[in-house]
């Protein structure tokens, strides 16, 4: 067999995954020598010896299940004679790689972590090759320990000796440590520290079966926790925290109590037990016993299982033989309310010292520890539809920044998102790079975490933005952030971006028909978009339909309080007899004869009541006219209770009117005295709810399918906030399919406005190749 030497370049999610000591066990099995060694672009492999074939057909196949290559590059070399084969030190080449996403602690450290034999037994950092924290410890790449926040911890001589160990399962494990040499857990008051606890994880789990609030630091940010089961522990989280009705998320020690409380299907299950370790979900059991206050008017409650060492000590069952309810791993099996330590709108808290000044009122204790978070991530949160779809709510942990495949390389550009939900995303190479949830830019703090993860991103993956995306609302903040920017600039249009995120992800450039339905975006026209049918290149629109124009009367005040809404949506259906409309469904008695005069009065004043075409508030409106959610405590909440009051099994619409002009107008007038009808003849809500569900799918088939008629085209983009309604998007994309048309959603970012900044970078990118002058 001939002596070979070969130079290989593995790109992809090659760091921070076990890849390094993969190789250096296949070298060594197969009798080759050379190296290994970590760059800025991946992984370099020096090889030589006879068996170098047998190494290049293994080297993918066998590859650590934690790793993603995207490309291998093999250039044959003259013989060398190398004596051995080493992971040597890591060489920056000036080039860029993927950094792995933050992954759960695997089981064989999950067995260690409650083993009495184990040296690193009930130690919550405990970690190895396969599992732990990856991009929210990593400064820089290449991925070593140098250039993470561990670096300030020397390894012992023990864990040293693994480290260096190719036989070891924690060999080039950059977040390697244990109780004698790294992080440690320290528990606070609200105003002092506890004394001289010699165990600081019974006293969180004392504190939280008495009812106490305790902030947690985990991964990539606090939690602010408490016992799921007590009401009063519950109400009073609520009470400090935030004053609306966004729901908890809530943590189970294991999926069979899970079970107890949630329908859980297969699907779902393979999620939440995962190494991603989101939060799903899933549909209450009726016979669901937690408090209402956890979810409030919603029929799902958001739950993930434990991801690292420490969340799995809050459950541990006490040696005393007491069993703290909630927190017992074995017997009581209760979950613990985690939801994201902050204050109402501002980024999650990663700091030992600042969430104490932030926190100070809403946690009564502190559970801190000293391995700094470098990049904040909240918790991602996940959907599965009755067709076994995955959607996203929010991708965060365990899924960034894992980049979104493109079918072509191009320029290097930033796209800065929307206000709500934001996110940036940076395109390089064949790669679009999609930040975390920021979250709402609605203050400084959230703007500095926009820059700050900006910066971040920016020097890992060695982007240098030739333009910059951003969103035609001239109030955005971060719309005003690059409008600040030095260099080119391009304005995109809300619903536009919203397509294209799907043509991003699908690799599309023919012309779609979009429907982009979500409650509120800056129309090309200055009015507020947002029930829309665009036909849709990957570069500019046409907009081809929207829903009729209703008067938001207050404005703003309007999105908060749907019941305003539901005033105009009654006036624009019945004109002169609104009041006696009103009457009949409880308005006059419920807010007031006066007060709903002076909306009244106001509802034609375009500078008190700006006219909307969205589709999210058509859903507020009808939510208000049933009596189901009348405020909007949070984004979209009436839009959420109104579908979780929705019957089974209702075939039933109402009439609607659309005009095939141009752009084609849906005017849902008849539907909404057709429910005033129904509501004041004693019909159910929940089939009232269904039957108008049923309507908003026949008037978006209907358009579709005039449109495809129109202009030949059948394939159908979805996307938008409102798809997010599992009762609509099944339905709208079953009636579509039987139609035969190719129908398209987002799957890899949020139908939300989480997903606008990829759609905004792809209209960016693609203007530049097609020379668009900017």
């Amino acid at each position: 067999m001939t002596l070979l030497r070969v130079l290989i370049k593995v790109r992809g999610t090659v760091q921070g995954v076990g890849f390094r000591p993969y190789v250096y066990g296949l070298a060594s099995s197969l009798d080759l020598k050379g190296y290994v060694a970590n760059t800025s672009e991946g992984v370099t492999i020096d090889i030589e010896g006879k068996e170098v074939e047998s190494f290049i057909k293994r080297l993918q196949r066998e590859a650590p299940p934690l790793s993603r290559i995207t490309d291998i590059d093999i250039s044959p070399l003259p013989p060398y004679g190398y004596q051995d084969f080493r992971i040597i030190e890591s060489k920056d080449s000036g080039s860029f790689t993927l950094i792995s996403p933050d992954v759960s602690i695997c089981d064989d450290c999950l067995r260690e972590l409650f083993d009495e034999g184990d040296r690193r037994y009930l130690y919550p950092f405990i970690n190895c090759t396969n599992c732990g924290p990856r991009y929210t410890i990593t400064k820089c790449v290449p991925y070593d320990r140098a250039n993470t926040t561990m670096s300030v911890f020397r390894m012992c001589s023990e864990c040293e000796a693994e480290y260096k160990n190719p036989a070891d399962r924690r060999f080039h494990a950059e977040p390697n440590a244990c109780s004698r040499c790294g992080p440690g857990i320290r528990l606070t008051g609200e105003s002092s520290d506890f004394g001289d606890i010699t165990d600081p994880m019974k006293k969180v789990r004392d504190l939280l079966r008495e009812g106490a609030i305790v902030a947690i630091k985990g991964l990539g940010g606090f939690h602010l926790a408490c016992d799921a089961t007590s009401e009063e522990a519950v109400e009073k989280l609520r009470l400090r925290k935030r004053k609306s009705n966004k729901p908890f998320a809530l943590m189970s020690p294991d999926i069979e109590t899970i079970k107890k409380f949630c329908f859980v299907s297969p699907e779902e299950e393979a999620l939440l037990l995962s190494n991603r370790r989101p939060i799903v979900l899933l549909r209450r059991k009726p016979s669901c016993a937690l408090p209402e206050a956890i979810a409030p008017g919603n029929n799902r409650l958001g739950f993930m299982l434990p991801y690292t060492p420490l969340h799995y000590l809050l459950f541990r069952e006490d040696s005393t033989g007491s069993h703290p309810a909630g927190l017992d791993r074995k017997k009581n099996r209760i979950p613990l309310v985690m939801t994201s330590g902050n204050l109402s709108e501002e980024p999650i808290q990663i700091d030992n010292e600042e969430v104490v000044l932030k926190l100070r009122g809403i946690a009564d204790a502190f559970l801190t520890h000293d391995r700094d978070i470098f990049m904040r991530v909240d918790d991602s949160v996940l959907k599965v539809s009755d067709t076994g779809k995955v959607c996203f709510i929010r991708r965060a942990r365990g899924y960034t920044p894992e980049p979104v495949m493109l079918a072509e390389e191009g320029a290097d550009v930033l796209a800065t998102g929307a206000d709500i939900k934001n996110t940036f995303t940076l395109m390089k190479g064949s790669f679009a790079i999609v930040s975390q949830h920021i979250g709402d830019m609605e203050n400084y703090e959230t703007l500095k975490f926009f820059e700050e993860t900006l910066e971040n991103l920016k020097a890992v993956y060695r982007v240098e933005p030739e333009a910059i995306a951003y969103d035609l609302h001239p109030g955005y903040l971060s719309t005003q952030w690059a409008l600040r920017q030095a260099g080119r600039k391009l304005p995109v249009q809300h619903h536009h971006a919203h397509i294209a995120s799907v043509m991003a992800e699908k690799g599309i450039k023919e012309k779609v028909i979009g429907v982009a339905f979500d409650g509120t975006g800056y129309g090309a026209d200055g009015t507020l978009w947002g029930g829309e049918f665009l036909i849709s290149t990957a570069i500019d629109f046409k907009r081809a339909g929207h829903l009729r124009y209703v008067p938001l009367p207050g404005g703003e005040m309007a999105i908060k309080e749907p019941w305003r809404t539901a005033v105009s949506y009654v006036k624009t259906a019945v004109g002169a007899e609104t009041e006696d409309y009103l009457e009949r469904i409880g308005f006059i008695e419920k807010y007031g004869r006066e007060r709903i005069r002076d909306i009244l009065k106001i509802i034609n004043a375009r500078e008190l009541s700006p006219v909307s075409s969205g589709a999210g508030r058509l859903f507020d409106a009808v939510s208000a006219i049933l009596g189901v959610c009348d405020k909007n405590t949070f984004e979209g909440e009436a839009a959420v209770a109104l579908e979780a009051v929705a019957a089974p099994g209702v075939e039933d619409d109402y009439p609607l009117n659309i005009e095939f002009k141009e752009p084609m107008e849906v005017d849902f007038s008849f539907a909404i005295i057709s429910i005033i009808n129904d509501l004041t003849k004693g019909v159910d809500k929940g089939i009232i709810a269904a039957k108008f569900h049923n309507t908003v799918v026949e008037a978006i088939v209907r358009v579709v399918r005039k449109l495809a008629m129109l202009s030949r085209i059948a394939d159908i983009v979805l996307s938008g906030g409102v798809f997010q309604n599992d009762y609509l998007l099944v339905r709208v994309e079953e009636r579509l399919k039987e139609e035969g048309f190719s129908v398209y959603t987002n799957e890899v970012v949020p139908l939300n406005d989480g997903g606008i900044s990829l759609g905004q970078a792809y209209i960016l990118r693609e203007s530049l190749k097609a020379g668009v002058e900017i």
